[in-house]
């Protein structure tokens, strides 16, 4: 299991959602999102997909990522697809404290192979991925 947090010191939770909400953002702060190609309406509701591209030729791939559950302002869990390992599933959860708020983001191997085959260098590697994409969505609920 990969954890991931960060504090972002004068953003509320509600920034971070706004952020969040932006099906079309992803592609900015997702380290390995190369492009949103669509997002179904009324995303992030339970069941809603983020159409995207990751990786450039010949390795580029196009998937989904489906939201599992929302909780405005407070929790998001996805499942992404990464064929052909399998999936993987990410909760996010934004939480006020002190004079900013508590950003996490907990990634695992959900489905598939790499389920099978997760290890704690597979996690240290989602983790130094994932300590760039907190940083990157900080910069996105900063500038809004």
């Amino acid at each position: 299991m990969a954890i991931t947090r960060r504090f972002m010191r004068g953003v509320t939770p509600t920034q971070v959602f706004d952020v969040l909400r932006d099906g079309f953002s992803y592609g900015h702060w997702v380290v390995g999102t190369r492009k949103i190609r669509d997002v179904d309406s009324g995303w992030p509701a339970e069941g809603t997909k983020l159409h995207y591209t990751v990786g450039y030729r010949p390795l580029r791939k196009d998937d989904v990522t489906t939201s599992r559950s929302y909780e405005a302002d407070s929790r998001l869990e996805l499942e992404a697809r990464a064929w052909p390992a399998g999936t993987a599933l990410i909760v996010l959860t934004a939480k006020a404290v002190d004079d900013g708020t508590l950003v996490s983001i907990d990634e695992q191997p959900w489905r598939g192979i790499a389920r099978t085959l997760h290890n704690p260098l597979a996690d240290a590697v989602i983790k130094v991925r994932n300590v760039e994409t907190l940083r990157r969505l900080e910069q996105q609920a900063r500038s809004r």
